[in-house]
């Protein structure tokens, strides 16, 4: 405890804008707005250094797609630093021609790519090719008229930094550090693509995600034994396809598809606005009241409500590749807000966190291989997922019985008080390191408010995560973590089929 004692000190010292009260809760001084077209402004003052971070979070990713057009949220993170009718461009009324005819060629490709999936029709590839050719053309036509990263080049000389963005199965999130005298330039730009975003270079775009599924997913044997975890784990929840989304679907998705899907769920009513730093509330209100209230108010988009059925036995998927053995083992737990949860966390903390845990004293130094426990929190019924690498002549199949045996200790003998507090410890040192910078405490206000509507809902959660007891380590392994609910994915050695092989039978390849 003493540790964390000089932690909090330091943190408090650095970070005035952060007070902790007599009880160990941590208060921050956050000031909300909601502007009339229903979008959410939060602040932060921290006057610490004369900069602030930014970050607008959407309560949109993956999970909000349906097949035909998964991937989608990813590929705008992309096409949201391709610019607007005044950035990226030098005539924005010359390429609209171009992107028109874009438009209508790229329907005859993809007619004919979904011609070419069914063995009913001639398997002639000629047409597509010349098409594909037209294609090029047009794009080299309008990249005369492309500012390459604009945006980018404009927040970078006027002093940002940690310009990025980035998509998960829950939420998308763009964000930038700036010099304090930027915020109306920020505001600016970033209300500018929320209302007037050009989709241009769409598909030359979309050829580039395809290469990032390739390199990330299909030639990662760990990313792609994850994929068929989720595959396996959920059946009918859209957690089922991975954030990148499945390669048909990005092959065939249409421009006008994406932009339908950003006008629906890119909303005003569907983000948070976050900033923290040297920045004065009343003035921020204003300035964002002026340049994001322009933006029209539309409904929220519907919920996502399909859930998976309860699991009626334990599941088993085995793909061959040419890596060495891997086990993912993913047991379904309830969605973010469940009482759950915090007892599930600091379960897996048990099992594998430092070199103290029992997947580490008890795997590990007896070198049979690797294991980790997490425990997700997530918008919808998500898993607490295990993944296990063997050593040596060890198989996979060895490393599983270890694991599942540390998990059912769980269930029979109470964890001692030690390890309770350790992880405690450990949970609570890593959260407020979390909140060391500005960056870091916009992403927790901005995912807490997105997620739960509540942007207090992550302090809430760590003081739930401090009152787990042993009874309830008990309780939620013994209810969660059984043999029916399991779904295993396991890779198994193979020379060839290489997954650069399987690729090359992708559609028009």
């Amino acid at each position: 405890m003493k540790g964390l004692s000089i932690l909090l000190l330091g943190f408090l010292l650095i970070l005035t804008t952060v007070s902790l009260a007599q009880t160990g809760q941590i208060q921050l001084d956050v000031k909300k707005k909601t502007l009339s077209n229903g979008m959410r402004i939060l602040v932060l003052e921290n006057h610490a250094a004369p900069t602030f971070s930014a970050i607008i979070r959407f309560n949109t990713g993956s999970v909000d797609e349906h097949p035909g057009i998964t991937g989608s949220s990813h590929l705008l993170e992309h096409m949201l630093f391709k610019g607007t009718k005044i950035i990226g461009t030098t005539n924005y009324e010359a390429e609209v021609p171009i992107m028109a005819k874009i438009d209508s060629l790229a329907h005859l490709l993809r007619a004919e790519q979904v011609k070419l999936l069914s063995p009913l029709n001639p398997q002639d590839s000629g047409r597509l090719k010349e098409l594909k050719q037209e294609m090029a053309n047009l794009q080299a036509t309008e990249k005369k008229y492309v500012v390459k990263d604009e945006l980018w080049d404009t927040y970078l000389k006027e002093g940002g930094t940690s310009l990025n963005a980035s998509t998960s199965n829950d939420g998308t999130q763009y964000y930038v550090s700036l010099p304090r005298n930027c915020l109306e330039l920020w505001a600016f730009f970033e209300s500018d693509r929320l209302a007037n975003l050009v989709l241009r270079e769409f598909y030359s775009e979309r050829d580039v995600v395809m290469e990032e599924r390739r390199l990330t997913t299909e030639n990662s044997p760990r990313r792609s034994l994850d994929e068929a975890l989720s595959a396996t784990v959920f059946w009918a929840s859209p957690y089922c396809w991975s954030v990148v989304g499945w390669m048909s679907d990005l092959q065939t998705v249409m421009r006008e598809d994406v932009e339908a899907y950003f006008r629906s769920h890119y909303s005003p009513a569907n983000a948070v606005a976050v900033i923290v730093g040297d920045v004065d509330a009343n003035q921020l209100f204003k300035i964002c009241d002026k340049y994001f209230s322009k933006i029209p108010s539309q409904p929220a988009p519907p919920p996502v409500v399909t859930r998976d059925a309860p699991q009626k036995g334990e599941r088993r998927t085995e793909i061959e590749y040419d890596a060495n053995p891997m086990v993912y083992v993913g047991w379904p737990i309830p969605q973010i807000g469940h009482p759950d949860l915090p007892a599930l966390e600091v379960a897996a903390n048990i099992l594998s966190d430092g070199r103290t845990s029992r997947f580490y004293k008890n795997i590990r130094e007896k070198k049979l291989g690797s294991a980790s426990a997490s425990s997700d929190e997530t918008r919808l019924p998500s898993a607490f997922t295990c993944t296990m690498t063997p050593f040596g002549q060890h198989t996979t199949a060895e490393l599983e019985e270890a694991v599942y045996a540390e998990i059912d200790r769980l269930k029979t003998e109470k964890v001692s008080e030690w390890e309770l507090e350790k992880v405690r410890n450990q949970k609570d040192a890593s959260f407020i390191r979390s909140l060391e910078s500005n960056r870091g405490l916009a992403f927790r206000i901005s995912s807490s408010e997105a997620m739960t509507g509540d942007w207090r809902n992550f302090l809430d959660y760590r003081e739930a995560l401090k009152k787990v007891t042993a009874d309830d380590i008990i309780r939620v392994v013994d209810k969660y973590l059984t043999k029916k609910n399991r779904s295993v994915a396991y890779i198994v050695k193979s020379t060839s089929n290489s997954p650069a092989k399987r690729a090359e039978k992708e559609i028009g390849r």
